[in-house]
Order: structure tokens, then sequence, then C-alpha cells
């Protein structure tokens, strides 16, 4: 009787410490990932928010910049996908920490630059290293939460982006008002080193790495026990045959990333030029207006991923086409009221983020959870590729239809593109289980 009793407490400890550790580790995961993505946007897009600046003093074109932007959403898209393949088998501090590092010195050098040339070189670097971020997250999130509740944790890890990209355009505003825009370069990339550093300290791996069960296990999830079943020794090309290139819900979510980010992207990249040259704003005004598309996007993330768990038992789709719809319809009302004040075009422009981040947020999670267990960073990744590619869209061919048509124009291309985005998910709205 006694040694029964023993065995029991001694069982019943150890699922305890589980139980505690989990909560520990996730809670710091998800503290430090948060860190660590919000300062990737530090040394993203300080660039656009100091373009203004950066053409006064250098003389350079309208269509230069969009080209520059192109070639770096084109370089980050593949980039994005090889390094989702390479992160899946890598372990995730040093992978974010070292990217994040590599990020900063290259702000810092581009800052003490000149050249055309050689600030397109080190942009296009900076493109390749900053994909690095994105699938160590993707891994963590896959590996720490499980189906039945992702949906609000991926939303709230997601909700950084929208911090970092909030904060940046303020931040940098700041620094070109007080100093030049060199200094909104090398700022950010001096933050972006120290955080980078912390990252290599502070992350961890998968659960198995500190000894713990899968979170299929912890959690009781059913679903996430039938996704972590799926054959999981299979080899990496296997995987990324069977689970991504033959997979036509990948395809389809592919197909909706790439129109979501033509519109989140040419609002980050133009916004700006837009408030500037079409409002009179300051540049220090029109960043400010335009931080209330990220702070948009923050509620929005948080709603969607919420909204999947509670409303549609974790089916990612119904909340991204009602998101989508709700694109459509802000970015006319945006176009429409091309005269109202700082207040309505702040309004605006929080009402789009909403819209926005939702689908882009909830997009990549579904590609992770149709895909196979051990490949988060591989699928999204390749939908990545896709959604940086319509970011591409957004950068020189954008640039010519402002150049040689109008605003109006760019509105216009912005809600069809949204509207095409809910198209591609209407063939997958019923079905939520992995293939």
């Amino acid at each position: 009787m006694t040694d029964s009793s023993t065995t029991t407490e001694t069982f019943d400890s150890h699922i305890a410490s589980v139980s505690s550790r989990y909560r520990y580790w996730r809670l710091h995961l998800l503290a430090n990932m948060y860190l660590g993505y919000a300062v990737f946007y530090f040394t993203r897009k300080n660039f656009n928010y100091a373009l203004p600046a950066i053409v006064a003093d250098l003389g350079i074109k309208t269509s230069d910049i969009g080209m520059l932007g192109t070639l770096f959403y084109f370089t980050y898209g593949i980039s994005k996908f090889v390094c989702g393949i390479i992160g899946d088998r890598s372990n995730p501090r040093y992978f974010m920490g070292i990217g994040l590092i590599a990020s900063g010195v290259i702000n810092i050098f581009f800052g003490l630059s000149s050249s055309l040339f050689t600030m397109a070189t080190l942009w296009l670097l900076n493109a390749f290293f900053q994909a690095w971020g994105w699938p160590s997250c993707a891994q963590l999130l896959n590996s720490w939460y499980s189906r039945n509740e992702r949906g609000l944790w991926w939303s709230v890890w997601n909700t950084s982006h929208n911090i970092g990209g909030a904060l940046i355009p303020i931040l940098v505003g700041i620094l070109v008002l007080h100093h030049n825009w060199r200094w909104a370069m090398i700022v950010p990339g001096i933050v972006a080193v120290l955080v980078g550093l912390y990252l290599c300290w502070r992350l961890r791996g998968r659960p198995k790495t500190l000894g713990l069960p899968s979170i299929g296990q912890w959690r009781q999830d059913q679903q996430e026990l039938t996704h972590e079943s799926l054959e999981p020794n299979l080899k990496q090309g296997t995987i990324l045959s069977r689970y991504i290139f033959k997979n036509k819900y990948i395809w389809l979510l592919a197909g909706s990333y790439f129109t979501v980010y033509i519109v989140r992207v040419a609002i980050n990249d133009w916004g700006s030029l837009y408030f500037v040259q079409q409002k009179g704003y300051s540049i220090l005004e029109a960043n400010t207006v335009l931080s209330f598309f990220e702070f948009g996007g923050i509620f929005g993330s948080l709603v969607a991923g919420w909204g999947s768990d509670h409303f549609f038992s974790g089916n990612r789709t119904p909340m991204n086409i009602l998101f989508s719809l709700g694109i459509v319809v802000s970015v006319f009302s945006l176009w429409l009221l091309p005269y109202g004040g700082f207040e309505t075009q702040a309004i605006g422009l929080f009402i789009v983020g909403f819209f926005v981040f939702g689908p882009q947020m909830l997009i990549g999670m579904a590609a992770a959870e149709y895909s196979h267990k051990l490949s988060p960073g591989a699928a999204t990744g390749f939908i990545g590729l896709f959604g940086y590619l319509g970011a591409a869209i957004a950068s020189y061919p954008i640039s010519l239809i402002i150049e040689h048509w109008s605003w109006g124009s760019y509105f216009i291309t912005l809600s069809m593109a949204a509207g095409f985005a809910g198209i591609f998910l209407l063939p997958i709205l019923n079905n939520q289980h992995q293939t």
C-alpha cells in the first residue's frame, strides 16, 4: 500500500513538474519571440519610412526606389522558403538570433553609404537575413501551442510586427527630424545586434529538447495528436513533395497570401510618400498617421485568431474570407474620403489594418496546419515566397501605376487584390483537417 501510494505521489509530482515547466517556457518563449520579431521590423521597414528624406538627399527616382523594393521582396521571398526548409532542422535560438545580428550590422553599413549600387547590394543582403526570423517562430509556435488554442497564441505573437511596424515610423521620424536619415538606419541596426545576442542566450528549441512530451500529449488535443502522428520519420524531400508541392490547399493559401501582401506592402511602402505628396504632411506627421495601420493590425490579428478558435473550432478559412471582404470595403472607403483630415485618415488606416492583418496571420498559420508537423517553416516559407512575390508587385509595378496614372488607380488595384484574396479561399471553406 505504501509503495502504491509513493508511486502515485511520484507520478503526480512528475505531471505537476511537466505542467509547470510547460507554462514557464510557453510564456518565456512567446515574450522573446515577440521582442525579436518586432526588432526584425525595425531593420526592415526603417528604409521605407526614411524614404522621403533619402530621396531628397540623394535625388533617387521613385522608380529606382520601386525597383529596389521589388528586388528586396523577391530576394526575401526566395530566402524565406529556403530558410524555412533549413530552419525546420535548425535550433531556432541561434537561427533567429544570428539572422537578427546580421540584419543589424547591414543596416549600420547602409546608413554609412551613399552609392545606389552599394545600398542596393546591402539591402538585398538584408533581405536574405530578414528571412531567418519567421521560420524559427513558426517552428516554436507549432511545437509549443496546440491546434485548439493556437489561433489565440499565434495572433498574440503576430502583433509583434505590428508593434515593431508602429514604433519604427515614429522613431525614424524623430531621428530624421533631429538628425538625418542615416541615423534612422544606424540606430535600429544597433538595437538589432543587441537583441540578436539576447535571443541566442534565451531562446530554446522544441519541447523534446528540454525533456518534455509533445504539445499534443500535454494538452490531450485530439487534432494535434492526429497531426503529430503523420508519418514522423519521413525524409525532408518526401515531406516537401507530398505535403507542400502536391498539396492543393497549400497552393490555394499561397494564392490568397500573394494578393493580401499586395495590399499590405503597398500601404506600408507607399503610404508615407502618399501623405507627404498628396496631403502636404511632414514626414513625422505622415509616419504617425501611417502607424495607425499597424495599430489596427494588432486588434485585427487578435480578433481573427481568437475568432477562428472560438467560432470555427480551429478552421481558419471562414474568418479569412470575412476579413478579405473587410479589406475591400475599408480600402474603398479610404479612397472615397480623400479630403478627410488627420483624424479621419488615421481612423481609416486603423480599419484597413484591422482587416489586412487578420488573414496575413491566419493564412500563415493555416499553411503550417495543412502541412506535415515537422515542416512548419517550409510550409509557411513556401506561401511566404508567394506573399513576397505579391510584395514585389506592390513595389516597382505599383510605382509605375502611381507615376503614369494616379493615386486613385493605386487604390483600385488594392481593392481588386483584396477581392481575389477571398476568392482563392472559397474551395477550402469547409475543410479544416490536414491532408
